[in-house]
């Protein structure tokens, strides 16, 4: 189905970002999933690139592009090498940076937004706890005045970028009285005193995301490390939440599309009982339905776009478009291993890796139960 919210300079930048990863990516992707990393390498040459600062306004050193469908088209070609290059980089670029784009002072933005653009600060986002992840409002981690400074103390978890992110913004606990009202943002550099990293976490996918556990003993901060205002830091995370599950909705449907594809053409070369398996009514009609559901699909996030683009995306529309995509794209994978057959259960069958990469998207950015509960609250429900 053709796609009609791109222009030429969307479509030069595709081209741009296939040519990088062509060049610089896809020769190493194995390399990466063995040191379960992406490495520093990657992030200086999309730095190089311009890929790192979209969100970024020139004079920091950024793109300045001020057009979502940039970010779009970088997310879905990124997610067809792999869920995780498209993950590490969402949340380096597209929704770690935004904080410190629109809530940092300008000291800030001058501080750290030259190197985010350019990969030599790398970025996470410090939400998730070992008690609990998608109930932002329950962190434990706290931050308590000492004269002039902060200290924080507690943990986080599943922290993706955790094990070699420069500066991680913190969700912590400033007034436990307030409850959700009491959270602020900090921005944490890694070299603080303080602050440590447990191991690289053995996931069930996306071995290449350096995914970690984050330690904070007494880190001792002062106010220029707080961004946004403080006890202001729930409201700064649900105003910023639909883009990240905006983003979260385009790898998904990019990264299942795209394994479909490559499925297709497995079909019509593998044969059984004298034919390609593709022409069998049941994989036929089987994949009809996915390709029907594939393009509906995007029509849905593509229309999302746009609005997002507008500055009108709900935060009820971005928690459906990431509830749909988490689900379908974990169905159209499930049966193209199946089509693969017991090729599909090889980890060296492209097919396999992804299957297993998908299953977490039902998961982070808020489970998809805490989606139907956001829309099942704005039905009245």
């Amino acid at each position: 189905m053709k796609r009609d919210i791109y222009d030429e300079d969307h479509e030069a930048f595709r081209g741009s970002v296939r040519e990088f990863l062509e060049r610089s990516v896809i020769p190493h992707v194995d390399e990466h999933a063995e040191a379960k990393a992406i490495p520093r390498e990657f992030w200086l040459e999309a730095g190089k690139q311009g890929f790192l600062g979209l969100e970024i306004p020139e004079e920091y050193g950024g793109a300045g592009a001020g057009d979502y469908r940039f970010n779009t088209v970088l997310a879905e070609e990124l997610s067809k090498v792999n869920a995780a290059l498209g993950s590490c980089w969402g949340i380096h670029a597209d929704i770690t940076a935004p904080y410190l784009v629109e809530l940092g002072t300008e000291e800030q933005k001058q501080r750290w937004l030259p190197g985010v653009a350019a990969g030599e600060i790398l970025l996470a986002i410090g939400m998730t706890e070992p008690s609990g992840g998608s109930d932002l409002a329950a962190l434990k981690t706290t931050a308590v005045r000492d004269g002039d400074d902060w200290v924080i103390n507690g943990s986080k978890t599943f922290i993706t970028n955790g094990y070699s992110a420069d500066l991680v913004i913190t969700a912590v606990r400033t007034s436990p009285e307030k409850k959700a009202r009491g959270i602020t943002l900090f921005a944490i550099p890694a070299d603080a005193e303080g602050f440590s990293r447990g191991r690289k976490l053995d996931k069930v996918g996306q071995p290449e995301s350096d995914t970690a556990e984050l330690f904070f003993e007494n880190v001792r901060l002062s106010d220029d490390h707080v961004v946004g205002e403080v006890d202001m830091g729930f409201i700064h995370m649900m105003q910023k939440l639909p883009q990240e599950r905006l983003g979260c909705a385009i790898s998904n449907l990019a990264h299942a599309k795209q394994i479909f594809e490559e499925t297709v053409a497995y079909t019509k070369e593998r044969t059984a009982f004298g034919a390609p398996i593709g022409t069998f009514q049941h994989n036929k009609f089987l994949m009809a339905d996915i390709d029907t559901q594939i393009d509906v699909s995007q029509a849905f996030i593509d229309r999302c776009v746009e609005l997002h683009d507008r500055g009108e995306l709900t935060p009820v529309d971005a928690a459906k478009a990431k509830l749909w995509t988490s689900e379908i794209q974990n169905r159209i994978l499930d049966h193209c291993v199946q089509l693969h057959g017991g090729y599909g259960f090889m980890n060296e069958y492209r097919v396999a890796r992804a299957w297993r990469d998908a299953r977490v998207s039902r998961i982070w950015a808020g489970s998809n139960e805490i989606m139907k509960e956001l829309i099942g609250r704005d039905l009245g429900l």
